[in-house]
């Protein structure tokens, strides 16, 4: 009981609803924007994918509901493994972007539209499109079983909630990408339990994503390690800029300073 059956089961190649009627060829880009909407909720594999990147590449709002629809129809499928044609619609939604979509996407997620693979695809689109999933689903995700959906929902949490103290746990998950996730998410929102990890993962692995989730709890060892990265890295210079401007600190302003006048300098301590 609870778990939601995979209508793909008895059938590995991928039997689609319908009866596996034949679909007519569509070129999407020669479609009307009405036409190609039109076509969206009833698509089957062979076109859905195309269709929905086209809605996307015209961000046709319009589009929205339809790509709702056609993820809603294929409830049921994709328990281990990714349905397409949700995939696709949902990188469209994302790629749309815009309130309804942000709207969308979470429904989805809280219907348990989507499932097992499927369902991270679904949060990276609620991530990109910076949507608020409700609190207790988000709970829920946060402690799934499958990895990737653990890091996924991470990247979904907007702010501090019932969910804190499970986000904090998973600062000690197993899987590397899992706790990164989580501790990008608790910077985010100012924790300062993420400092650590997070200070690591500067001077180990530093990116953008890292630099940013920083920003908020910065301390006097951030701002040094900020400048360092910058010196070392110049393409993560401007990320660093950004992340010190946001900070009302005297020695983040004089770091700042200084790799605006010489972005040259070799050495994190010169700037520090």
């Amino acid at each position: 009981m609870g778990q939601q059956l995979d209508l793909f089961a008895v059938d590995r190649i991928g039997v689609e609803p319908g009866g596996g009627r034949a679909e007519p060829s569509l070129d999407a880009a020669e479609l009307a924007d009405a036409v190609l909407i039109a076509a969206l909720p009833d698509a089957r594999l062979a076109t859905a994918p195309g269709l929905a990147a086209e809605a996307a590449i015209r961000r046709l709002a319009e589009a929205v509901p339809a790509l709702e629809n056609l993820c809603r129809r294929l409830v049921g499928f994709g328990c281990d493994r990714v349905v397409p044609e949700q995939a696709a619609a949902l990188e469209a939604l994302a790629a749309i972007g815009g309130e309804e979509a942000r709207q969308a996407v979470p429904r989805l997620v809280a219907d348990r539209i989507v499932q097992g693979p499927t369902l991270a695809v679904a949060l990276g689109a609620a991530a990109r499109l910076r949507a608020s999933l409700p609190p207790l689903r988000l709970m829920q995700l946060l402690g799934d079983a499958d990895p990737s959906v653990r890091a996924a929902a991470c990247r979904c949490v907007r702010s501090a909630g019932p969910h804190l103290g499970l986000l904090i746990e998973l600062l000690d998950d197993l899987h590397c990408d899992v706790a990164t996730a989580a501790a990008v998410a608790l910077g985010r929102i100012g924790r300062a339990e993420a400092r650590p990890m997070l200070l690591g993962l500067l001077r180990g692995r530093p990116s953008a994503e890292v630099i940013e989730a920083l920003a908020p709890i910065a301390d006097q060892e951030v701002l040094v390690a900020f400048g360092r990265v910058a010196r070392a890295m110049p393409d993560l210079t401007p990320h660093v800029l950004d992340a010190l401007d946001q900070l009302d600190d005297p020695r983040a302003a004089r770091i700042a300073l200084a790799l605006r006048a010489n972005p040259s300098a070799q050495r994190g301590e010169e700037v520090a």
